[in-house]
């Protein structure tokens, strides 16, 4: 059995090594490579042009300091940090039902909970307008509760949650699929309750995976635009995010929208080298 082990894995060797070295013919390099430069430089110029426009200005560093963008930071802080909680207190759970159980209308949920991936911006602000507002179907039950949730921060972060969450359910439900249930059969027959074979057995074994969507969450939760805006206003230093804080400085003041905009770019992209190089560190196979 080890022999044979060592075989498949030889092979494998093998194979990944010739695949690395494998070169495509003469011929169709140029079909290749003429639609990839395409591709690299639409997703490359607009980041390469943000940079380069914060670059030429005065005094980036001191833009970043001024009231719109501070306060805008303050409140997206706070606002996506509590929408991760959420998602991960709310749909960690969710997720493991859904990639451990089957039952009836399970396609339904799923299908629902994925809605907001796909649903516009604007369908979704007038949708939580409809559940959450004065004349929604829940305002009757908040207005007696003295509670009004429209452009407050809680508006912000019920529009973050509606259209980041779904991402992050996603990925924890593949990733509970990707673990085999067998080792937390073992674990079970060695006496290890459910809750603890839960948190020792499978979320180590499905962490890349929920780091994976615990990031992807909180990204799209900071780059939240239509919804907030329709759902939550855009007040300063109340509900007014980083994304809504670029809107209102293209019309009064480009510089900090510029810089606003040169951040998120650079705090995107470095957190998404940082979860690359975490998940390397962990399986070499996301290398």
């Amino acid at each position: 059995m080890g022999f044979r082990a060592s075989l498949s894995t030889a092979r494998l060797e093998t194979v990944k090594a010739r695949m690395r070295s494998w070169q495509l013919p003469s011929w169709p390099q140029a079909l290749v490579a003429g639609p990839s430069l395409l591709f690299v430089a639409i997703i490359g110029l607009p980041v390469f042009a943000i940079l380069a426009r914060v670059a030429q200005s005065e005094a980036p560093l001191q833009t970043l300091t001024r009231p719109i963008v501070l306060e805008a930071l303050r409140v997206s802080a706070i606002t996506t940090a509590c929408t991760l909680a959420g998602a991960l207190l709310l749909g960690t759970p969710l997720a493991y039902v859904l990639a451990r159980r089957r039952f009836p209308g399970h396609a339904l949920l799923d299908s629902l909970l994925e809605l907001p991936m796909v649903l516009p911006p604007a369908v979704a602000g007038v949708g939580l307008l409809f559940a959450f507002g004065r004349r929604g179907l829940l305002g009757d039950q908040l207005a007696a509760a003295g509670i009004s949730i429209p452009f407050t921060a809680t508006a912000v972060v019920l529009a973050q949650f509606f259209v980041a969450a779904p991402f992050y359910v996603r990925a924890a439900r593949a990733a509970f699929e990707s673990v085999d249930p067998e080792f937390e059969i073992v674990s079970h027959t060695l006496g290890v309750s459910s809750w603890l074979t839960f948190v020792r057995v499978t979320v180590p074994l499905a962490f890349p995976g929920l780091l994976s969507g615990a990031t992807t969450c909180w990204a799209r939760a900071l780059g939240e635009f239509g919804a907030t805006i329709m759902f939550a206003g855009s007040f300063l230093g109340r509900t007014q995010t980083l994304p809504l804080a670029i809107y209102a400085g293209l019309e009064s003041d480009l510089d900090a929208a510029m810089a606003i905009s040169a951040l998120l770019t650079v705090l995107s992209f470095g957190l998404l080298l940082i979860l690359r190089a975490s998940l390397r560190a962990r399986n070499p196979v996301y290398a």
